[in-house]
């Protein structure tokens, strides 16, 4: 018999029609070995559940399996390389100062601010203008449509993947729940259709094909609307628009749980948010922005960061199907074919791993407190060939807005409107995030 070990304590893995809620509530850990584990992040997606996302977002990199899927992802690859990502600093504080004013004047003395929409509308925002060039102003139009469709479409998803009855798409599209997902549907593809349109509108402009020649890098859309196969055929539109979906939606709402789950962190632990304030203030000195290299010396923020993501993972579930069977250490077997979800949320609060796993301890990410844990045991964007290709850029995303927060505000907790924790397509919260703020002098 095999010893259970933190090494081998990688991950807890739960077969596809469990109740996601329970798993926020229970711990029932089954332990993979190092080499199985390993393996389970080399398998598909789980197609049985991804299947209810592709009317929405297409089948884009999220959702592709096989050759299609190594072949975008080798396509989009280079629109994340760090040449490219220091690029989208100063747009990526731009947006976030856009949200901050919005906040000051929804300051009073006795009423808290809901931050979750407002973080939303300001990642929508960042992504719009870094990975489509794309003035969207979305944090001061009063039109906040999409935000309100896309956390729409993900309560459905959610409510779909709950309902085994509606598995069957003959009787999901039939019922009432069916018909207003299509019809959140079209609101999103119509955002993303006037997006991708308007693109394609100015690059019939000379004017606008010489602003692009000199400009020094291609952003996501101009990779997508410029990729060749090997035959020089382009990009379907309907591959277009998949892609151009899922970054959308993928781009912006995982972002925006990590950051507002990140304030209500550091609103919980004012001794951890006054220590990455003093950080801060020591790393930019006169300035007020935060800068492409400052998040190198970011050594206390990064690990409360990091234990945010650990407590709550944006993205709480991932499903796969086994290509190979999967043995645990107790002996027992998964046979291939099976399709399983790996408990992202459950992994991080596993008492054999961590220590009092509902603790916030940033120090749990201390160089020597890190250097013996196992590579799966903290898995935030996922693992292996299908973990997150966008993790760096929302890494210095979370960085961005926490920084320019904590030198505006001193954040506190609403005591009478404590968050509810929800696993959708992101991890939400039932009532939103309520916080005080204070503005700093």
């Amino acid at each position: 018999m095999l010893r259970r070990s933190t090494a081998e304590e990688c991950s807890d893995t739960m077969v596809m029609g469990m109740n996601l809620d329970r798993w926020m509530n229970e711990g029932e850990e089954h332990a993979l070995n190092r080499e199985n584990c390993g393996h389970l992040f080399f398998n598909p997606k789980s197609l049985v559940t991804y299947s209810f996302l592709v009317p929405w977002i297409g089948q884009g990199l999220l959702i592709l399996n096989g050759p299609k899927w190594f072949q975008h992802r080798r396509l989009l690859t280079p629109g994340f390389h760090f040449d490219i990502l220091k690029l989208y600093v100063t747009m990526m504080a731009d947006s976030v100062h856009v949200m901050l004013d919005k906040w000051e004047q929804l300051i009073t003395q006795d009423k808290s601010v809901e931050l979750f929409e407002h973080v939303s509308l300001m990642t929508l925002d960042i992504i719009m203008k870094s990975a489509f060039s794309y003035q969207s102003n979305c944090q001061t139009d009063s039109d906040n449509l999409y935000i309100q469709t896309v956390m729409d479409l993900s309560l459905m998803v959610y409510q779909r993947i709950q309902t085994p009855l509606h598995h069957n798409h003959l009787i999901y599209w039939l019922s009432s729940q069916g018909g207003r997902f299509r019809k959140a549907c079209k609101l999103a593809h119509h955002h993303t259709d006037r997006v991708i349109r308007e693109r394609k509108e100015s690059l019939k402009d000379e004017r606008e094909l010489e602003k692009l020649q000199r400009r020094h890098h291609l952003d996501f859309l101009d990779i997508l609307l410029s990729a060749k196969d090997e035959n020089g055929a382009g990009l379907s539109d309907e591959d277009l628009r998949a892609e151009v979906e899922t970054f959308m939606f993928e781009g912006h709402d995982s972002s925006a749980s990590g950051i507002s789950w990140l304030l209500y962190c550091m609103a919980l632990h004012p001794e951890h948010q006054q220590r990455c304030r003093e950080e801060i203030k020591e790393i930019l000195g006169d300035r007020d922005t935060v800068q492409w290299d400052d998040f190198g010396k970011m050594t206390y923020t990064t690990m409360c960061i990091k234990e945010t993501l650990r407590l709550y993972p944006p993205v709480p579930v991932v499903a796969r199907e086994l290509s190979a069977p999967v043995t645990f250490v107790d002996g027992r077997t998964l046979p291939k074919g099976s399709l399983v979800s790996l408990n992202i949320y459950g992994l991080h609060r596993n008492p054999t791993v961590w220590h009092d796993p509902e603790v916030f301890d940033p120090l749990r990410f201390s160089p020597e407190n890190s250097s013996g844990r196992h590579s799966y045991a903290f898995l935030p964007f996922a693992a292996g060939p299908r973990s997150c290709i966008g993790q760096r850029f929302a890494m210095n995303e979370i960085k961005v807005a926490l920084v320019m927060t904590l030198l505006r505000f001193e954040l506190s907790p609403d005591p009478a409107k404590p968050p509810i924790k929800i696993p959708q397509a992101v991890l939400r919260s039932k009532n939103g995030i309520h916080l005080n703020l204070k503005k700093l002098q």
